[in-house]
């Protein structure tokens, strides 16, 4: 699973990276965070069209991580699908009309997993990012989510959260966990993003895990452990491990 990641591109660079043509939250800036966890508001990528332009438009929205399916009754239920499973997005009532309608990207920087270190209790985290150091475009799907006890007129009335789609992990990455977030390369953002694709076999096919290399990690502080830290400091090779830690 990926529970957590690294977002801390400005937002005037990721609209660049991801030529969005709507910032649909002008007013508003995510800081930097070095450690992203769930239920934190993120930036997410999707292509909309609205009542007076049918013409779907690229742009970038602040969404909630973990997704709250449409029917639930309450959105606490967000803190438990903070992953989707690739496999089966078609078949999982809180995934399948979102794989249908709702296709986003969620820009990261890298993300992080924890290892098991043998003869040890304890688990070593590592940060896994692009190796040439671009943004990591992760796969996900969004969902509007309605509270039925406020007006209409509330601006909380609707809640817009999303999900990171998993994979299993290539060979390399393997060792450290079995799962790994959903890769969207650039070729293929036009064609995830498109609200007009609603064929889930067709959105299936651009689901093309991570090629071996594309990816690299090496172990970092265990203070990314706690979700109160943050900083640059949580990405940062430990010390004696900068080099031999890369693969």
């Amino acid at each position: 699973m990926c529970g957590r990641y690294a977002s801390a591109r400005k937002k005037h660079e990721l609209l660049e990276e991801f030529q969005v043509e709507l910032d649909g939250e002008p007013d508003k800036e995510l800081g930097a965070d070095f450690n992203v966890a769930p239920t934190k508001n993120v930036y997410a990528v999707m292509s909309r069209s609205s009542k007076e332009d049918e013409h779907p438009v690229r742009q970038l929205r602040i969404v909630r991580w973990g997704l709250v399916p449409v029917w639930a009754k309450d959105p606490s239920i967000g803190s438990r699908l903070i992953n989707a499973r690739a496999e089966t997005l078609a078949e999982k009532p809180s995934f399948r009309q979102a794989f249908a309608k709702r296709r986003c990207l969620i820009p990261a920087d890298g993300y992080f997993e924890w290892m098991a270190v043998e003869g040890e209790k304890k688990k070593q985290p590592y940060f896994i990012h692009p190796a040439d150091g671009g943004v990591l475009a992760m796969a996900g799907l969004y969902e509007f989510w309605k509270d039925r006890a406020r007006d209409d007129d509330d601006p909380l009335k609707w809640l817009v959260t999303c999900t990171v789609i998993t994979t299993d992990a290539e060979d390399q990455l393997g060792r450290i966990h079995d799962r790994m977030p959903m890769m969207i390369e650039r070729d293929r953002w036009a064609d995830w993003l498109d609200p007009g694709l609603t064929d889930t076999e067709r959105a299936s096919r651009l689901l093309v895990p991570a090629e071996a290399g594309r990816l690299a990690a090496y172990p970092v502080s265990t203070d990314v452990n706690n979700v109160r830290n943050n900083g640059p400091d949580l990405i940062k090779p430990l010390p004696d491990e900068e080099e031999a830690g890369l693969f």
